[in-house]
């Protein structure tokens, strides 16, 4: 199968949806950098991103290659400006929504279930901070750099939200923060494994009941009953 016949949205939509979505007054050439950063990040869901390169996007977006050159300067370039868009993306979907919800568990819940909402569209499409983490675990650089740096800072905030939750009463005194965190990741780890690759019937509603595990586990008795603590 040629890159042009995976389901990635076509260079004219992806063009299309890229200006109804520019600021007013941004350049053509901005515009079209942002349709080929689409397309991009479609088709390296798809392919990872390594096998993203300036060759195969040009065929997608019926572009030349020196075209597409143009906007990025090397591979490399390119990699990176789809890691940033799909953080973009995961920070619009994931974390600010979860932001309109008070601090403590409510927000903590919010965050897992954006998180999982996402997830279960990435079954289908593929996720970049995991594909990309096999991909680059062991070549430094500044790809593996990218991906790191948006996994740790996404990593940080739900850190960030259980330490709040703590702080909120909603967690025993002793509860360790870092572990709770620790084990949500590990959560969304094992369904993409247990989900995407061993297809196991399940596995979403599993991977939501061990997360009722969690906060049965470290929660706090009394905060977990009331109606701040309670998911909606």
């Amino acid at each position: 199968m040629s890159v042009t016949e995976l389901p990635v949205r076509s260079a004219r939509s992806a063009t299309r949806e890229a200006a109804r979505a520019a600021p007013v007054g941004m350049q053509k050439g901005q515009q079209t950098k942002a349709a080929i950063v689409d397309a991009a990040l479609g088709l390296a869901t798809q392919i990872g991103l390594e096998g993203l390169s300036i060759g195969a996007l040009a065929e997608v977006m019926r572009m030349s290659k020196s075209g597409v050159f143009a906007h990025f300067g090397s591979r490399e370039e390119l990699q990176i400006s789809v890691i940033r868009e799909y953080f973009a993306r995961f920070e619009e979907e994931v974390f600010y929504p979860a932001l309109k919800e008070a601090k403590g568990l409510p927000r903590v819940q919010a965050l897992f279930g954006n998180w999982m909402k996402r997830v279960a569209v990435e079954l289908q499409s593929g996720c970049i901070f995991i594909s990309g983490a096999v991909e680059f675990d062991d070549r430094p650089g500044p790809v593996r750099d990218a991906l790191a740096t948006s996994v740790q800072t996404w990593l940080a905030a739900m850190y960030r939200a259980v330490v709040l939750a703590k702080e909120a009463g909603h967690l025993r005194p002793d509860a360790d923060e870092r572990q709770i965190a620790f084990e949500i990741h590990g959560l969304i780890l094992a369904l993409h494994y247990e989900a995407r690759f061993l297809k196991t019937p399940g596995s979403i509603e599993r991977t939501q009941q061990a997360f009722q595990s969690i906060l049965a586990r470290y929660g706090n008795g009394d905060a977990l009953t009331s109606p701040l603590a309670r998911p909606a």
